[in-house]
């Protein structure tokens, strides 16, 4: 072959090259770009997911800080009921008035102490209702893998455990559950949250047909709710966890999972 055949053959073969590359190179870009994408999209749910806890603890606290402020209110409302009625007592005792309004002053100092129980008792419920919401949106992205649930569905991890139930549920079936526990280990079923709490509804979540348990799934107790609940086809969410320093976290939530509206 002479000298320039030889160069046209080179010149050829760069000019296909050059061709593909210029071919390829959109086409490789274009693969690339997704990805990328992807990378961004996954990022966002996690980082509006972070967000959202972080507006769920900040709203906790606030609301926490409110009810210590009430409880204070209300017990200073008792001592001074707890004046009066002392101080009628001693008027009744002289004869200055009539038993009916001693009588009006022992009830003022029940009322007083009822607002008091009442306040303390949502002190006492708060941190498990905010366990129940903070925990489904730390375990949120876990599910998401999962897919949809089918009914009769039964999911475990290290963290939750998730039964989606056979059939209708309603807080109206809660009287039978009461019923098996009080049998079985001779004590009240011991619900923190009963139907929508004030937390629920200061968080936008629907919790009208739930019902949250102070049980630890992994106790005895617990583990007897959950078989009980499981071979009745009622829809439950057992969480293990708990977020420190916000919320003491391991409950049995009874109903389907509570959603923002």
């Amino acid at each position: 072959m002479s000298g320039r055949k030889k160069a046209q053959t080179v010149i050829r073969a760069l000019v296909a090259l050059l061709s593909l590359a210029i071919f390829v190179a959109p086409v490789y870009s274009q693969q690339k770009r997704p990805a990328k994408r992807a990378k961004r999209a996954q990022a966002q749910p996690a980082s509006e997911l972070s967000n959202l806890r972080d507006e769920y603890i900040k709203a906790t606290k606030d609301y926490k800080a409110s009810l210590q402020k009430l409880l204070a209110l209300y017990q200073a409302s008792v001592q001074k009921a707890e004046q009066r009625r002392d101080q009628s007592q001693k008027l009744l005792a002289a004869g200055l008035i009539s038993k009916r309004e001693a009588e009006d002053s022992d009830r003022a100092v029940a009322d007083a102490r009822l607002k008091v129980s009442g306040v303390e008792q949502q002190i006492a419920t708060a941190d498990t209702q905010i366990a129940q919401a903070l925990i489904e949106i730390e375990t949120e992205k876990q599910v998401a893998k999962l897919g949809p649930m089918r009914r009769g569905s039964f999911v475990r991890t290290t963290s939750f455990i998730r039964y989606n139930g056979v059939g209708a549920w309603s807080l109206s079936q809660a009287g039978k559950i009461e019923t098996f526990f009080q049998r079985t280990f001779k004590r009240p079923l011991p619900i923190a949250v009963f139907g929508q709490g004030a937390i629920h509804n200061q968080w936008r979540l629907d919790h009208h047909n739930a019902m949250d348990v102070s049980l630890n799934p992994d106790g005895a107790e617990g583990q007897a709710l959950i078989n009980f609940l499981q071979s009745s086809g009622i829809p439950f969410s057992a969480f293990r966890m708990a977020i420190p320093g916000v919320a003491t976290g391991p409950h049995i939530h009874i109903g389907m999972p509570s959603h923002r509206y």
